[in-house]
């Protein structure tokens, strides 16, 4: 028998690694002296004690190890559970790598630019909702007044009510720029019913994964620049896009004014990895 210090020498695991693996129930003594409570081991202890620490090596948690020890776990639902530890730890890499790639991003921004840019770029996962919604063309952005006006008047006369705290936005659904005839669906997030017509359509937008967001706290005459940091920010981290682009309006300006100030106008982009 081992007393539990020269156990802990010769496996090189500490006394209170031991005790608490006793406590856990994980690997008990052989045998503990009913006057001293000293632990023993047996030599034939140290096989137990060495395949815990190469399962633990292996990222599996105290609670899972103890289960493949003493269940009688299978070789193929071994080979099982080392498949999911992998892709696990594939999937942690592929995450740092991508973190990685945005480091250097920044890092060259920095380099190349007198001061630090102020538009943060965010990947997020946006919820599907339900929305009513005007669409058509009209010749720029500004303009988009009228698609409002129609869709404000017509769930007024209906008596819906967008949810609270939900955001209007704006859909601009041309795959690229142009200077004259944008179009553009103006939404509204609702719940229940609504009779659809002609102009108002009624639609459930999707789950987006991964959708690339910054936020422009300003005017809508500077809105630009957010736009140019986003798009450089998604070729820059090696994304494509997907989809239309959305603006949502967190603070809509004020009587659709191109000039408010306060305006906070978030900007989303659905892509994907290239």
């Amino acid at each position: 028998m081992i007393r539990i210090g020269d156990f802990s020498k010769l496996s090189r695991v500490p006394i209170k690694t031991l005790r608490y693996y006793d406590e856990i129930g994980l690997l008990t003594p052989d045998k503990v002296d009913e006057f001293t409570s000293y632990r023993y081991y047996s030599h034939e202890q140290f096989a137990r004690l060495n395949r815990i620490l190469a399962l633990k090596d292996l990222g599996f948690s105290l609670e899972q190890i103890g289960r493949l020890l003493d269940e009688k776990i299978t070789t193929e639902q071994m080979r099982g559970m080392l498949t999911l530890r992998r892709a696990e730890i594939q999937s942690r890499l592929d995450e740092e790598a991508d973190r990685l790639v945005r480091i250097e991003v920044r890092l060259r921004q920095i380099e190349s630019e007198v001061s630090m840019s102020k538009y943060d770029v965010v990947i997020k996962k946006i919820e599907p909702m339900t929305v009513a919604s005007v669409r058509g063309v009209v010749r720029t952005p500004p303009e988009q007044g009228p698609l409002w006006s129609e869709l404000g008047g017509y769930l007024t006369a209906q008596q819906v009510h967008p949810v609270p705290n939900a955001p209007c936005f704006s859909i601009y659904h041309d795959d690229e720029y142009k200077e004259v005839d944008w179009d553009i669906e103006v939404c509204e997030v609702i719940e229940g019913s609504l009779k659809e017509t002609n102009k108002v359509k009624v639609r459930k937008l999707p789950t987006v994964e991964t959708m690339a967001c910054s936020l422009h706290h300003g005017p809508f005459t500077t809105i630009g620049e957010a736009y140019n940091a986003i798009q450089n920010w998604i070729t820059e981290n090696g994304y494509r896009i997907t989809g239309p682009c959305r603006e949502v309006y967190l603070r809509p300006s004020q009587a659709g004014s191109q000039t408010d100030p306060d305006t906070v106008t978030e900007i989303q982009f659905p892509v994907e990895k290239m």
